[in-house]
């Protein structure tokens, strides 16, 4: 056959445990995929194996394998997933207890590799320089412990395993498009230098790792959904050439369309080289056509070998944090918040000298309100401190003291909570020369080498900037979100925004019109952080790269919304002028 059919069950950890079968008994598809982790789950994951070292993988993937091992062995259907998290062994451990009880014959494989934590001072003595891809700071300048040091995987184990026969393959950190482009590879028996077929199957794979996003999930025109009931989890039907065809099982909600491909495309990216570590794919290249209602197709994705490095993602203790958060209601609420804050530095007295105590006000409550709830500002209190008792109990309770003996109209969000360990997110490269795959299956071991190769980020393709738009055209004020969809997320602490149109036409006014100080304009949140702007002219669209705006990362970001999912819609909401012919 020239196509291959691959779904997706997961996007994160906690994902809807149902698709798992929902997918297997929807239709044909050959490959089930999961993607389970994120910069996150990595730090929930270490505390898991912490408590338990038989731990340290997402348990809801065992679930899912459970109620379909027996299905997919009888139709054919491999499952590759990078569910293994930090201890894909003893996810394969337990896999094999579940084939055993139900007596079948599952051939399981896992990938190991990726983590060079019993390595890093290794490294670091053969010249492996582990520094802060954003800030520049070198890792042995930390004061915490490193608690894990996962390197982004490519796709070449997954396929040394299903050439062997594996029915189940479970990695470690392996890039998310791994997932899809080690079953395309093994396959179509694509060679390693098939760049352009290879960026196709990542474009795909990017696409589908976040499950139901693909398929109406979190999309900014969400009338054009016509139900969100039993919303469809993605397929990638990819073809010997690396092109592709996104859809979904007939029958179930959501929807796919050049609208919705485009902002995952657009998700959780930076430049439009789009770094794997198999191969750059070019996503300025990509050509989007509905083909018919909830099929898309993706082609023409040109591809450049892949850099020397791979992305290494380490976390590390640096003390604790904690926060209490109130709800202000009345008049004169700044200058309740003034006095607040003085008497809760007044009560914390000497031990207010904590590493950070920070006091974020957002004035979200209406004039006039309509109800109790509309009347309410938020004023966040978080302290950041080595000393856990510090953070925990005595600031809680300190705080909680001047509840009688403050300003009128004020009450807690939530309940104070203990102190919780703060783990900050320390992106870095690695050479390629120091990784190796190692493939297990049937109580053998086969070894893969990353590849290394000049990449070629840098590489454009022909898309002349739009002609400016006439100034001499009317305007009308409306919301940015009339005209333009945006998606937004986190990369560890930075955070992007993409935006795009539905026509030539009104790219042409965004390309001109949102540049990044008018971005800083419009969201005076971003002023002080350093941001890049890159086109994706194909897609209509523009992207920003917020550097630094959620900190350390997400698991010690002290945002309400630590993972930038909000940025986006935030955006959407503003007014602008724009020209009527646009309307």
């Amino acid at each position: 056959m020239n196509k291959v059919r691959i779904a997706n069950i997961s996007g994160f950890y906690g994902d809807r445990l149902s698709a798992a079968q929902e997918m297997l008994e929807g239709g044909p598809i050959q490959y089930i995929t999961g993607d389970y982790l994120a910069e996150l789950t990595m730090a929930i994951l270490y505390k898991a194996k912490n408590k338990n070292p038989r731990l340290g993988y997402a348990h809801t993937f065992l679930q899912q394998m459970q109620s379909i091992m027996q299905s997919c062995l009888a139709k054919g259907v491999k499952v590759v997933s990078n569910a293994g998290g930090i201890n894909p062994q003893a996810l394969a451990t337990a896999l094999q207890e579940i084939a055993n009880t139900l007596q079948l014959p599952a051939k399981i494989a896992y990938i190991t590799g990726d983590d060079v934590l019993p390595r890093l001072v290794t490294l670091t003595a053969l010249g492996a320089s582990l520094t802060h891809m954003d800030t520049g700071k070198k890792l042995k300048e930390i004061s915490g412990e490193v608690v894990s040091a996962n390197a982004y995987l490519g796709c070449w184990g997954i396929v040394a395993a299903l050439n062997q026969g594996a029915d189940i393959v479970v990695t470690g950190r392996v890039a998310d498009t791994a997932l899809v482009m080690g079953p395309a590879a093994h396959y179509f028996k694509w060679e390693k230098d098939n760049w352009n077929a290879l960026a196709g199957a990542a474009a795909a794979g990017h696409v589908i790792e976040c499950s139901g996003q693909a398929s109406g999930g979190n999309y900014s025109f969400f009338e054009e959904v016509t139900s969100f009931s039993n919303l469809g989890f993605p397929i990638a039907e990819i073809h010997a050439d690396g092109s592709a065809i996104i859809s979904k099982h007939p029958h179930t909600g959501g929807l796919i369309s050049v609208g919705t491909i485009s902002a995952q495309l657009l998700y959780e990216v930076r430049q439009s080289a789009y770094i794997t570590p198999d191969v750059i794919s070019h996503f300025d290249s990509i050509q989007l056509k509905q083909l018919a209602p909830n099929k898309v197709q993706l082609s023409h994705t040109q591809g450049s070998p892949p850099s020397s490095t791979a992305k290494l993602s380490i976390n590390y203790t640096d003390g604790y944090q904690n926060t209490l958060s109130f709800l202000i209601a009345g008049l004169q609420i700044s200058k309740k918040v003034a006095i607040l804050e003085q008497c809760i530095r007044e009560r914390l007295g000497v031990a207010s000298k904590f590493d950070k105590l920070l006091f974020q006000y957002y004035p979200t409550h209406k004039h006039n309100p309509a109800s109790n709830e509309e009347a309410l500002a938020t004023l966040r209190v978080t302290a950041i401190d080595k000393d856990k008792r510090k953070v925990g109990k005595f600031f809680t309770a300190k705080i909680i003291e001047i509840a009688l003996c403050t300003v009128p109209g004020i009450c807690l969000a939530q309940p104070p909570s203990p102190a919780k360990l703060r783990i900050v997110h320390f992106p870095s490269l690695l050479p390629k020369k120091y990784l190796c795959q190692h493939i297990y299956l049937n109580g053998q071991l086969s070894l893969v080498q990353e590849q290394t190769h000049n990449n070629n980020v840098n590489k454009k393709f022909n898309h002349p900037p739009p002609i400016k738009p006439s100034h001499n055209s009317t305007t009308k004020k409306v919301y940015l979100g009339r005209l333009f969809a945006a998606r937004s997320g986190d990369k560890g602490g930075n955070a992007n925004i993409g935006v795009w149109a539905k026509s030539a036409t009104s790219y042409a006014f965004l390309y001109h019109f949102l540049s990044i100080e008018k971005l800083r304009t419009l969201l005076p949140d971003l002023a002080n952080f350093s941001i890049e702007r890159h086109v994706f002219p194909n897609l209509f669209g523009v992207n920003f790269y917020i550097i630094g705006f959620l900190g350390d990362g997400v698991a010690a970001s002290t945002k309400t919304d630590a993972q930038a999912k909000t940025l986006g819609e935030y955006l959407r909401a503003k007014q602008i002028d724009v020209p009527t012919y646009l309307l």
